[in-house]
């Protein structure tokens, strides 16, 4: 089942629009098969949009798009995985480039909210990508191998747990930008980081007899929109995340129906 995500990320500016388009996106993917669609708004509206989603259809989840790695304690302002959980959000988007880039989180502090959104059993929607200056010096694989290795390399669960991981390719790049990867390009790094996680799962493949990089979705994400949405799907991409169109109502709702075609 492909996965089609929304970051709405500080938008919008009161609850009454975030209501408003929750419930013209809720309304038109009801009729939608074999998609699961998740709304991440800003943690504020999480509660209003879990009354409104009571009654949702099952393809239709809630997701954060952050959570802190205790699950209590004096950590003001932070909000923790079983918060969210009691809340009703079965996904959190972790390690976003704009939380890499304006709030230096580093990989180990990712890893550990990583570990703690899996153990409270959530599904984590871990981002990783590589920059403009990065891409233009070829570093993209080492990029995404120190990103992976150093978010994922001390875990130490079991299959349900690793198996619930979904990897969100964004090349920093391109979100915002209106620059889109190309999909050939996208295809590459999709089988780079499917290979890395087959490698770092290794020793646990062997004591299980199952590699959980076999079961890990990995999305796209990055100026994603109506035109160029399928091009990923086909490519191989499990599904998407969203960003700036997943706040046009109509435009998110394209996205989701021609991915179901």
């Amino acid at each position: 089942m492909k996965l089609i995500v929304g970051n709405w990320k500080m938008n919008p500016k009161n609850s009454l629009e975030a209501e408003n388009l929750f419930q013209e996106i809720k309304k038109e993917v009801g009729s939608v098969k074999n998609k699961e669609i998740v709304i991440c708004p800003p943690f504020i509206y999480l509660s209003n949009l879990q009354s409104i989603s009571t009654e949702q259809v099952d393809s239709l989840q809630l997701g954060a798009q952050n959570c802190f790695w205790e699950e209590k304690g004096a950590f003001t302002g932070e909000i923790s995985p079983v918060q969210l959980k009691n809340l009703g959000v079965k996904y959190v988007i972790l390690g976003h480039s704009e939380r890499r880039q304006y709030l230096r989180e580093t990989d180990e502090i990712i890893a550990k909210k990583l570990k703690a959104v899996l153990e409270a059993r959530l599904l984590p929607i871990l981002c990783i990508g590589e920059t403009k200056e990065e891409r233009e010096a070829e570093k993209t694989a080492d990029v995404l191998r120190f990103q992976l290795e150093n978010s994922l390399q001390n875990l130490s669960l079991d299959i349900h747990h690793l198996t619930s991981l979904i990897i969100a390719y964004e090349p920093v790049w391109a979100i915002g930008s209106g620059d889109f990867c190309p999909p050939d390009e996208a295809l590459s790094n999709f089988l780079f980081i499917k290979k890395q996680l087959i490698k770092i799962f290794s020793s646990f493949a062997k004591s299980q007899r199952i590699n959980p990089a076999e079961k890990i979705r990995i999305l796209y994400g990055g100026s994603v929109d109506s035109k160029n949405a399928k091009d990923y799907i086909d490519v191989g991409f499990d599904g998407l995340l969203i960003g700036g169109a997943s706040l046009r109502a109509g435009e998110f709702i394209k996205i989701v129906k021609i991915c179901a075609m």
